[in-house]
């Protein structure tokens, strides 16, 4: 299968969320997840799946509240296999973790849950793109329940001591106000293709024929976007082979949207006030 977050294809590195509390997501992404500490302060952590590369960056604000917002709807763990999907099925199930959805998108098999401040998760393994669904000579994707018992049965006999260190972040979404307008940023101005149109309410977009490096939906349309003192994505880091920085930073100028160049990266806020960072280095 080929590997669509690799330095052939723009993909999201990694995350920045505010929490309420470190330790108490902590007690959760570590002690549950078992994903690695690479550093830890009173309010921060950064978490990684191999124990070396940054995943999620924790900053707790013991003030922040939960809201519902436009913004982050879930972000997504790609697992290296449906035998690891299995693992962190039965961890969470054992742990006795409250879940929110497990489903069966035809591309990829995926378990929803919220962090303990009610950031939006998915878990998901995906199927080898040979058996991807196809409509209109175009990827399709839709959702039914997932075959939980088929998935367990192919539960390692080893006992879950780590989170898969193969994982990465597969993909974003986002609630958006406005499609056509995500559309033109995030396709535009960042270069993404779109993929699928599901009902005129959601639009999924990728790179190099991904099913979906990102997915936008108008579901909380009339929310407002996330302010400072809510809890949620603060921004996120964006890997774009180097060849292609200069269409995006060309494309800015064009927007008028202010950019930075620091330190070799890129650096912006996109329209729903989340901070991006553009970096060719993986």
């Amino acid at each position: 299968m080929k590997n669509y977050h690799s330095k052939e294809t723009m993909h999201f590195k990694h995350i920045t969320l505010k929490v309420k509390n470190i330790d108490r997501s902590l007690a959760f992404y570590h002690d549950i997840l078992k994903l690695y500490i690479l550093e830890k302060t009173d309010n921060t952590a950064i978490l990684s799946a191999n124990d070396m590369d940054p995943l999620i960056y924790l900053f707790a604000d013991q003030n922040a509240q939960q809201n519902h917002t436009l913004g982050l709807y879930h972000y997504a763990l790609l697992l290296s296999s449906r035998s690891q999907l299995a693992h962190v099925i039965k961890r969470l199930v054992d742990a006795k973790y409250p879940l929110t959805g497990a489903s069966d998108h035809g591309v990829s098999e995926a378990l929803y849950l919220d962090d303990p401040d009610g950031n939006g998760i998915e878990l998901y393994a995906d199927r080898d793109e040979s058996v991807w669904p196809i409509k209109n000579d175009a990827i399709d994707m839709y959702t039914i329940a997932m075959d939980v018992q088929g998935v367990l049965s192919e539960l390692p006999q080893t006992p879950y001591v780590e989170f898969d260190k193969k994982a990465v972040m597969g993909h974003l979404h986002f609630h958006v106000p406005d499609l056509a307008l995500s559309r033109d940023f995030y396709c535009d101005a960042l270069g993404f293709q779109p993929i699928l149109s599901y009902g005129g309410s959601a639009l999924f977009l990728s790179d190099n024929g991904y099913h979906h490096h990102l997915g936008t939906n108008i579901w909380n349309r009339n929310k407002t976007l996330r302010k400072d003192g809510d809890v949620g994505l603060i921004g996120y880091t964006l890997y774009v082979p180097a060849e292609k920085t200069k269409y995006i930073t060309d494309k800015l100028k064009n927007l008028n949207i202010p950019f930075k160049e620091k330190n070799g990266q890129i650096e912006f806020v996109d329209p729903l006030d989340q901070k991006v960072v553009i970096s060719s280095v993986l």
